[in-house]
């Protein structure tokens, strides 16, 4: 009898990719003590102690309410701007419009490290270091490329026939954007949007440089564990556990979004 081998190695695939994540959850639920001395598949001593610090400590949820401000405003920003410009790519044809495309999307391939000193001085003078806003801008310059990149293939998909009918009918142009256009490219929004935030959320180097207290985001608060005492593992793995949380709840909202990004080769 012959075996099938693909589900197999299909099955392998997803336990070894979840078998860092079933381990940092075993981590959140242990105590130092065991996580430093033995090793077990599940804890010996089961503690929920790591999550009430971080549910109780403002230090530690003070991140996630920081980090969420945030990435929700950087995701609002990005798609608001990322709108127009990618109608405009994908309607009009103007002097240079090939050459900005190109420019927009070297822009979100520099890495971060080279815009971190920049602003960090420009904030610094015009006062908006250690705020909401800062990072969310900042994150700005690398989101609105790639939304438009995304949103431009979507928005091509449409037949130009739709705008010229609108137009007929009576629409003014954002009544036609609004009530026509929006809805067929709902599934572009929706990708774009989780891109967005997806990148806000996990970046580091932008979030920690351009921020100290007021504004501190999760990640960055990760990064700061040693005590007098050592690192404090338990507590690290179950930031860690929850900060992947907001993460798999978006990816789930726009799963079928995503899927359709693929199909039309936009992601």
């Amino acid at each position: 009898m012959k075996i099938k081998t693909q589900p197999v190695v299909m099955a392998l695939y997803i336990l070894f990719l979840m078998l860092p994540i079933y381990w940092l959850v075993n981590m959140s639920l242990k105590t130092n003590t065991e996580i430093t001395s033995t090793f077990t598949l599940w804890p010996d001593d089961l503690t929920f102690a790591n999550y009430i610090t971080i549910l109780t400590d403002p230090s530690w949820y003070m991140g996630y309410v920081n980090s969420l401000i945030y990435v929700v405003l950087n995701t609002a920003i990005s798609i608001a701007v990322a709108l127009p410009a990618a109608y405009a790519f994908s309607r009009y044809r103007f002097l240079g419009d090939k050459h900005l495309f190109f420019w927009l999307l070297t822009n979100r391939m520099a890495p971060p490290a080279v815009f971190a000193l920049p602003f960090f001085q420009l904030y610094s003078s015009v006062g908006l270091f250690d705020t909401h806003i800062a990072v969310a801008l900042a994150h700005c310059l690398f989101n609105v490329p790639l939304a438009v990149w995304i949103l431009e293939g979507f928005m091509r998909g449409v037949p130009k026939e739709i705008d010229e009918t609108a137009y007929i009918d009576g629409y003014s142009f954002p009544a036609f954007f609004g009530k026509i256009f929006l809805p067929l490219i709902a599934s572009g929004v929706g990708v774009a949007a989780f891109f967005c935030f997806m990148f806000s959320w996990v970046e580091l180097l932008l979030s920690r440089t351009l921020t100290s207290v007021n504004a501190k985001p999760i990640a960055a608060t990760m990064t700061r564990t040693v005590s007098a005492s050592g690192m404090d593992w338990g507590v690290l793995a179950a930031a860690g556990v929850l900060t992947i949380i907001p993460g798999a709840l978006v990816i789930y909202f726009v799963r079928n979004y995503i899927a359709k990004g693929f199909a039309l080769g936009r992601v």
